[in-house]
């Protein structure tokens, strides 16, 4: 395994993300295989990772008190736990206290390693300032609760680097990035300036919710065949110094062996001059076909009307590729988006921004033509 620093640990460049393990029954995150899921964890402990990604809000709150079963028998001394604290659910100023003490139950521990403020944006940052959560976290360290402190991210440049200045105590922030989302976000930018005021990076979504590893065949095509498509997304950022590590949910065994096998190999500046150039190459075609910016992330479920919404999504951006594949497809959704009423309980919680509900009017249009 290959580490770089993060707050000035050695943590390894592959991040476990603990929001997408084997369930038990499909569709319900709660019921988390914990068998399988359990091996998986000590399978890549044991192979060097060690720097598990979980929040208050992962596998409908289930995520935090699974991960601390998983670390039993000695293995929480050799890894880095980071959680996040769920901005949007603070509604006093005694909520950041007490759900960091729920939390440090939950998993388990005395401390947490790497503590996130969880997809901050503009609208976040007020509740933070109204209920002085920045004092609260930087007192949170200094009594040994927290070991470092940070953030992710979901919204435009300005306000990244607005939240970076907010701060002056942040050690390292975690941001979405991929060689396609080069201008989406903080992007490429935000990425400079954030290391350029001297916090380290954890990138998130780096395959764009699993549409690099197994992109449509005009995509692939411009793809050199010398490595696979998940490869050479995963390459393009460990490529950069100013990268620390990428975090990547894993759902089966088969996926923490091959992720580990990629982060084996990784290093700065592993990516030629040519390299580079086939990327960019590859992002001008993906950027005509890419519809709606979904990741999969699953905040949007379940959908009060029965919609699967990250799944209508991703039937929709087959469009740009072959209609009569995704008219099949469309075809199949048990509830059709001409269901959506609106009520964007599902827009609250986009990490992305979409305007689902406009979207879903947009789709049963196309689909109904």
């Amino acid at each position: 395994m290959k580490y770089r620093k993060l707050a000035g640990e050695d943590v390894s460049v592959l991040g476990f993300g603990c929001m997408r393990f084997p369930l038990t029954e499909l569709g319900d995150p709660s019921t988390i295989d914990e068998e399988k899921s359990i091996a998986m964890i000590r399978h890549a402990i044991d192979c060097g990772v060690n720097y598990f990604d979980t929040a208050y809000v992962y596998h409908n709150r289930k995520s935090e008190s699974f991960l601390a079963k998983a670390l039993a028998d000695g293995y929480r001394e050799k890894v880095n736990i980071a959680t996040k604290s769920p901005t949007w659910e603070l509604k006093k100023e005694e909520d950041f206290d007490r759900m960091l003490d729920e939390q440090l139950d939950n998993l388990k521990t005395d401390h947490i390693d790497f503590y996130l403020m969880h997809a901050l944006n503009k609208e976040r940052m007020e509740i933070v300032k109204k209920f002085n959560i920045i004092e609260k976290l930087n007192r949170a360290k200094a009594d040994g609760k927290i070991r470092h402190i940070g953030f992710s991210f979901h919204d435009d440049l300005d306000a990244f680097k607005n939240i970076i200045n907010a701060n002056p105590a942040w050690e390292f922030c975690q941001i979405q990035m991929n060689y396609i989302n080069t201008d989406y976000q903080a992007g490429i930018a935000g990425l400079e300036y954030a290391y350029s005021k001297g916090l380290n990076v954890i990138i998130m979504e780096p395959l764009l919710g699993g549409k690099l590893a197994a992109p449509s065949p005009q995509v692939a095509k411009t793809l050199s065949d010398e490595k696979k498509p998940v490869e050479w997304a995963r390459d393009s950022l460990w490529h950069r110094p100013e990268v620390s590590r990428l975090r990547r949910g894993m759902g089966a065994r088969e996926q923490v062996c091959e992720n580990i096998g990629y982060a084996e190999k990784a290093e700065i500046g592993m990516l030629s001059d040519a390299d580079i150039e086939m990327l960019k190459k590859t992002k001008e075609i993906y950027d005509v076909m890419a519809l709606v910016p979904c990741t999969k992330c699953a905040y949007c479920m379940p959908c009060p009307f029965g919609l699967d919404i990250p799944k209508t999504f991703e039937v929709y951006n087959m469009t740009a590729v072959s209609g009569a594949d995704a008219r099949g497809a469309y075809n199949e959704l048990q509830t059709k988006a001409d269901k959506c009423r609106k009520c964007k309980k599902c827009e609250q919680v986009c990490p992305q921004g979409i305007r689902i509900s406009e979207q879903m009017t947009k789709i049963a249009e196309v689909f109904n033509k």
